[in-house]
């Protein structure tokens, strides 16, 4: 009991069993996230924590994994409970928390509204072949506009923290999309956009442009791109507070190898698992954090 109310002491101004609850959402996702934020002081780490339940919980309405009827209008109810949080509205454990990180930290809530609106993207039809823009829009949606919130509770809400968020937002969901083509293949998706399939002449059926000859072509054009965006985030970075930097930096670091080994295995067997290198992954994020 004693431990438990240093915890709340040292963190946010929130009752413990409400911070539980948050962190429970967290863990019980099986993530490696919880993990990686313990490099966070408390209150941050507290607040990452609900900003992550919250992505999570909306993440899993679009999924079809929340039980809801009406995916659609779920989400919709989540932005007018966006509203009500800058109003002081709260229903639960994670709104309290989300509510006080809201203030402490200065989180805007177009960033809340665009997480539910890059969901929303993958709510109902699948996505199959958008055309560049909307691709763009979408790795913004629900990578960059999580970083945007991230980076402020970090502890840099500046220009160049935003285009830390761009950035690397861009290159992580760039990876995750050449990463998973296989599975996505599996579940009618393909994040693929329309013009490199058009050029390369790859079907805009998910399952035949798996053995499509110019899938490869497609494949590396992407990964440049991320790589690109990688290099552009961590210039930003430079240009920001190291400390609070930290997580973004060790993000990158573990996230890189494995577009290096995607890159290594190419996309002319996108159902082979990459080999990625755990020690190296390892040695990276643990320069990342001593940087």
């Amino acid at each position: 009991m004693v431990f438990s109310r240093m915890r709340a002491s040292s963190g946010l101004p929130c009752a413990q069993a409400d911070l539980d609850h948050v962190e429970r959402i967290v863990t019980a996702s099986g993530t490696s996230f919880a993990r990686g934020m313990r490099i966070l002081p408390a209150d941050r780490r507290q607040a990452m924590f609900a900003v992550y339940a919250f992505c999570r919980q909306v993440d899993d309405i679009a999924d079809g994994d929340a039980g809801v009827a009406d995916p659609m209008a779920a989400l919709q109810d989540w932005h007018r409970r966006v509203d009500g949080l800058y109003e002081g509205l709260a229903t639960d454990a994670l709104d309290r928390v989300l509510i006080v990180a809201i203030h402490r930290y200065q989180l805007q809530p177009q960033d809340f509204h665009d997480v539910i609106d890059g969901m929303a993207m993958d709510c109902g039809a699948p996505i199959v072949a958008p055309d560049e823009a909307t691709l763009d829009l979408y790795c913004d949606r629900v990578a960059s506009a999580v970083g945007r919130l991230s980076v402020c509770v970090f502890g840099d809400s500046s220009d160049n923290a935003r285009r830390v968020a761009y950035h690397l937002g861009r290159a992580l969901q760039l990876t995750n999309i050449l990463r998973d083509t296989a599975e996505d293949a599996g579940r009618n998706r393909l994040y693929l956009p329309s013009e490199l399939l058009t050029r390369f002449d790859v079907p805009k059926n998910p399952q035949e442009a798996l053995y499509a000859h110019g899938l490869d072509q497609v494949g590396r054009i992407l990964a440049q791109r991320a790589r690109d965006h990688f290099r552009e985030a961590r210039k930003a970075m430079q240009l920001c507070n190291s400390t609070a930097m930290r997580p973004a930096r060790m993000m990158a670091a573990s996230y890189a190898p494995i577009l290096l080994a995607l890159q290594k295995r190419g996309w002319k067997t996108p159902d082979i698992a990459p080999k990625v290198s755990k020690p190296l992954r390892q040695l990276r994020t643990l320069a990342a954090y001593v940087k």
